[in-house]
């Protein structure tokens, strides 16, 4: 219990919502001790769905789907692991997903003249059939004339910095011009201001040609005006490993949303740098005949894990798959020192892949089960809570509680909490329990932009010599990103996305932004919250010290106007002074607000508290915008006050817990209670049973 009840009450200094004694005891002493089912929007336990759904399932899309998992490249098929063989980034490009890149039909030698976009240039419209010779004329001198700019050590005050082809009023020939101009002086860029097209000297070129020639440059750049579908522009052989990392850098960071970069060998056993559109680009459309639209495969499921992490089981079943973590979607983490089972639901995997994973991840502690084809993700919060089955051994009372039997203790403390409720903190499992570094450092640092201390609290290890933390220490003290990467175990997924990004970008300010980045959204945010979720404990446990159980003038409720589709502060109401007197709401109606952009403050002590506290970390509103991590926290509102649903109870002899005492005086052979509730979803059980035994051995 110890590990359990805790940390999360170090945050709240014991504040609890009942006065009763409490007792003492421990759980999670096995992963069988705590025993968690989520329960879906239909009030359904996930262990309770249908497992059997191949009635549905017609022959036809039976074959469909296996003729799609066939043909769906898979990482680790051996003529794929190119990226291990022969990239100057070993698991490295700016590829965040880790995608090899298909092999070429041709030797990688060929790569230049694969590059399809230039068979096609003689189909873009020509500037001489859409301006007039006087205007070509002038847009041929202003080329000239930049061009000569950027190699005359003199000053450009003789030239304009741009030129302008009047307006264009029809936007077909707009986008011809555009088009045309690009292709024919690559070195410059157009601009539409008003219906007038401005043609202005490229910067991103210049750049770019102090990496690489003028002739590499330009047909870099006609290549990414061109958008052709399929194809691929390769810079010329390049035996200097610094260099090429500078040339994929500079391409990510300016083009990295459009385009990824590989490296690869020519015949010549020579390093070619390969450039390929991202599959989710703004390729041109097609005409509807020729246009295919590919249908995503998800495939719904139970999870079961033991005395794991969610992330971290999340992390091996995208090895063994093939995916990215970020293709997985579930409602919410449970704890990890449990047995737990939960929906979820992972895209680009059929049913039949999944049901093949077999022993293979059931010897990690993870079991798959009531596996489905399913239309669509899973989104955070889409559940009706959590069922918990909870053991609690060796079960005594306080020290110096000597005025009742422990059996009258249990019945006092557990009847309260149904009647009463607790307190809503967030559990111990929403920092790490027992971690060097928990995970709300983690979140204030990428708050504060403080990317490289965050990267370093990341690896921070723990007490022990197995591999992960041997790895940690290794990197900590070298920052050998390379060789750190060599050390880990494969499901480590997020360690290898960072350091793989480390290792292409370097430990630096940027570098880390690009780390942090390769890792999926939702498990940047994760960081974040936890940082507020912290302060949301702390000032529940202000509110509580301050005010008590009172409503009072200032505090936040939701508004009963409110609609689904109004703001976050629209949906608040600020208790007046006549609304206190009037003792018109109650405890379980009072809101404290999670940090955010978007949300109000109470309008009392409890306001000024977050104000102080954000302020004493370096925070306020502005800071919870974080683009460079594309990360937006707009806050939203929690209970102070949750209540158990449906809590029963009973205690159980030391044999095996196969014997009911029921209401019977408790023996000295009786040292367990057995308890089962359900929570509504973002409640924590160790919480509530801090509320029912003040224990925290």
């Amino acid at each position: 219990m110890e590990e359990d009840l805790c940390r999360p009450f170090m945050f709240h200094s014991s504040s609890y919502k009942n006065g009763h004694v409490g007792f003492c005891g421990s759980i999670k002493q096995s992963p069988s001790d705590f025993v968690v089912t989520e329960i879906d929007t239909s009030g359904q336990l996930v262990t309770e769905i249908a497992k059997d759904l191949k009635s549905k399932d017609t022959l036809s899309e039976r074959l469909k789907i296996c003729q799609q998992d066939c043909k769906r490249p898979r990482l680790s098929s051996p003529e794929l692991c190119i990226e291990e063989q022969c990239c100057d980034i070993p698991d490295g490009s700016d590829l965040c997903t880790a995608k090899c890149f298909p092999p070429s039909t041709r030797g990688v030698g060929d790569l230049e003249d694969s590059n399809i976009f230039v068979r096609q240039l003689d189909k873009v419209t020509t500037l001489d059939s859409l301006l007039d010779d006087s205007v070509c004329e002038q847009l041929r001198l202003f080329a000239c004339n930049t061009k000569e700019t950027w190699n005359s050590k003199s000053e450009p005050a003789a030239h304009p910095s741009e030129f302008s082809l009047g307006p264009v009023l029809e936007k077909k020939t707009r986008a011809s011009l555009h088009c045309a101009i690009r292709q024919q002086y690559p070195f410059l860029i157009t601009v539409t201001k008003c219906d007038e097209i401005v043609v202005k000297a490229n910067q991103d070129y210049q750049e770019l040609c102090n990496l690489v020639s003028e002739e590499e440059a330009c047909g870099f750049l006609k290549f990414l005006d061109a958008r052709t579908e399929d194809s691929k522009f390769a810079f010329k052989p390049d035996g200097n490993k610094e260099h090429r990392k500078k040339v994929h850098h500079f391409i990510s960071k300016k083009f990295g949303k459009l385009v990824e970069t590989k490296s690869f060998p020519d015949s010549q056993q020579n390093v070619v740098v390969v450039v390929r559109f991202r599959e989710r680009s703004g390729f041109r459309k097609r005409a509807n005949a020729d246009r295919r639209v590919k249908q995503e495969i998800y495939t719904a499921f139970t999870l079961r894990k033991e005395n794991m992490e969610t992330l971290e089981a999340i992390g091996c079943l995208s090895s063994e798959l093939g995916v990215l973590p970020s293709d997985f979607s579930y409602t919410g983490i449970k704890d990890k020192k449990a047995i737990t089972y939960q929906a979820m639901v992972v895209k680009k995997v059929t049913p039949k892949r999944l049901k093949e994973l077999g022993r293979s991840i059931e010897k990690k502690g993870i079991y798959v089960a009531n596996v489905r084809s399913a239309s669509q993700p899973l989104k955070l919060g889409q559940l009706q809570g959590n069922h918990f089955n909870i053991i609690v051994r060796n079960l005594k009372q306080h020290s110096n509680d000597c005025s009742a039997s422990l059996k009258e203790r249990i019945v006092e403390a557990i009847e309260n909490v149904k009647k009463n409720g607790f307190i809503n903190y967030y559990g111990p499992q929403r920092f790490g329990q027992g971690q060097n570094v928990q995970t709300d450092q983690i979140g204030l640092a990428l708050l504060n932009e403080e990317l490289v201390k965050a990267v370093r609290l990341f690896f921070t290890p723990e007490d022990t010599d197995d591999p992960v933390n041997k790895a940690k220490k290794y990197f900590l003290q070298t920052e050998d990103a390379k060789g750190t990467l060599a050390m880990l175990p494969d499901f480590k997924v997020r360690e290898k996305m960072l350091l793989r990004a480390l290792n292409r970008y370097g430990i630096n300010q940027e570098g880390c932004c690009q780390g942090w980045l390769s890792i999926p959204h939702s498990m940047r945010i994760f960081y974040v919250q936890a940082y507020c979720s912290k302060i949301w404990n702390e000032a529940a446990s202000y509110r509580i010290k301050t005010y008590g159980t009172k409503v009072v003038n200032g505090d936040l409720i939701f508004a009963e106007e409110s609609t689904a589709n109004s703001s976050l502060i629209a949906k608040v109401h600020v208790v007046t002074s006549a609304e206190e007197m009037a003792n018109k709401y109650t405890i379980n109606q009072v809101i404290l607000p999670m940090a955010g952009y978007s949300i109000q403050y109470p309008a009392n002590s409890v306001g000024e508290w977050y104000h102080k506290r954000l302020a004493r970390d370096g925070l306020q509103a502005c800071k919870f915008r974080l683009p460079a991590l594309q990360l937006n926290v707009p806050g939203c509102y929690r209970h102070i006050l949750k209540y158990p649903h449906n809590l029963l109870y009973r205690f159980l002899k030391d044999n095996e817990n196969e014997k009911v005492i029921g209401d019977s005086p408790l023996e000295d052979s009786v040292t367990f209670l057995s308890m089962s509730f359900w929570l509504d979803p973002s409640c924590y059980a160790t919480v509530c049973l801090g509320e029912i035994m003040k224990c925290d051995i």
